[in-house]
């Protein structure tokens, strides 16, 4: 069965009442059991947003693309289960050898971000370029927080994928192809990448809405720019202000702000770091003892963070007023369990995989973006 993000998906959502019954010490005791039987048949992947009570059953951790990669190196693992949300789990899809099925232990784990761009949005407002810029070469990049559609179109009209550690290089390589670059769904990360690190004015960069199909913009200024961003965002990352900066700046003046790149511009600007979440991670796990660090990112990674690194101070910098990602919640232990505890008996649940047209193209795209930093 396809659905509207290009998926073909097999299973539900609804697990047995009886694994809510369980306690933790039960549910641990039947997701080793599950584990230990399927063996090196199952690859367990954790991205940094989950919970504790999750992630520590992920053979490898990481973010998404990351944790897509890793999952190859398993070559025996006839099952992918991500611990992640939708995006994550088709990129995992589109890179796996055939045979192998990725699964996600509920489907209704999404990203707002992903659904602020369908399919049909998207060449709405390529069709609508064409007919406003008609000869402009314009060259699509997609954020690896979007769905396989996505990146298959971007793979089709000669685009690539991008991360928010390689967003950088994979503008130069779009600036080098065309004159102008679509850049979706995320208008901050395009617009901090571009400003920051490719010095593009902000008055050569306007916002496509899709809600409204239109440009926020004139003609003259959509001629003149070199970026057009999707107006979307990251329901997590746009929580963080720079009165909390501010705020920061006057409790703890000492501590550095480290923040994620789809944070808005202004906090960017204010921020001392800004790079990607395993950027993140990197910066503060180097740190020297007794440094403070207030994080602008998702909650779970600032507590491992503050856990793992005791010797320094690590906060969030939204203080009390933390926004998790609500999305990646939806996978619990009691999902997980059932998943492997179904997988091991044979059944394969919840399995995400792509449509093989948009399979081929998305590869295309993602392919482009490793040649890029070969």
């Amino acid at each position: 069965m396809a659905d509207d993000l290009g998926l073909i998906s097999r299973g539900n959502t609804q697990i047995p009442d009886l694994y809510y019954m369980l306690s933790d010490a039960e549910l641990a005791q039947r997701i080793r059991a599950a584990r230990e039987k399927l063996g090196d048949q199952v690859v367990i992947l954790g991205h940094h947003y989950q919970g504790a009570r999750v992630i520590q059953w992920a053979d490898f951790t990481g973010d998404s693309f990351k944790l897509a990669q890793l999952a190859l190196t398993r070559s025996n693992a006839k099952y992918i289960v991500f611990c992640g949300v939708h995006f994550m789990a088709e990129t995992a899809d589109v890179l796996a050898p055939e045979g192998t099925q990725v699964i996600l232990p509920d489907l209704g784990a999404g990203c707002s971000m992903a659904d602020m761009a369908n399919e049909r949005q998207v060449d709405d407002a390529w069709l609508t370029i064409q007919e406003k810029l008609p000869g402009a070469k314009v060259i699509p990049i997609t954020y690896m927080n979007s769905t396989a559609a996505l990146k298959a179109f971007c793979g089709e009209h000669d685009g690539a994928v991008c991360t928010s550690s390689n967003a950088e290089g994979v503008l130069r390589w779009a600036f080098e192809r065309g004159e102008k670059v679509l850049f979706f769904p995320d208008q901050h990360l395009g617009r901090n990448t571009g400003y920051m690190k490719l010095g593009i004015p902000l008055e050569e960069m306007v916002v496509y809405n899709p809600l409204l199909g239109e440009f926020e913009c004139s003609d003259a200024e959509l001629s003149r720019a070199r970026m057009i961003l999707w107006k979307g965002f990251c329901s997590v990352h746009q929580k963080f202000t720079v009165d909390q900066i501010d705020e920061v700046r006057r409790t703890y003046p000492e501590m550095k702000v480290i923040v994620h790149p789809e944070c808005s511009l202004d906090v960017v600007l204010k921020a001392d770091y800004v790079g990607s979440t395993e950027y993140i991670i990197k910066v503060i796990e180097e740190a020297p003892a007794g440094t403070q660090w207030a994080v602008g990112t998702e909650i779970n990674l600032v507590h491992r963070l503050a856990e793992s690194q005791q010797e320094k101070l690590v906060v969030s910098l939204s203080g009390p007023n933390v926004c998790p990602c609500a999305t990646m919640y939806r996978i619990s232990p009691q999902h997980l369990c059932w998943a492997l505890e179904s997988l091991a008996e044979g059944q394969v649940v919840n399995q995400v995989k792509v449509h093989p047209d948009d399979r081929k193209w998305a590869k295309v795209a993602l392919e482009r973006m490793l040649a890029i930093f070969k």
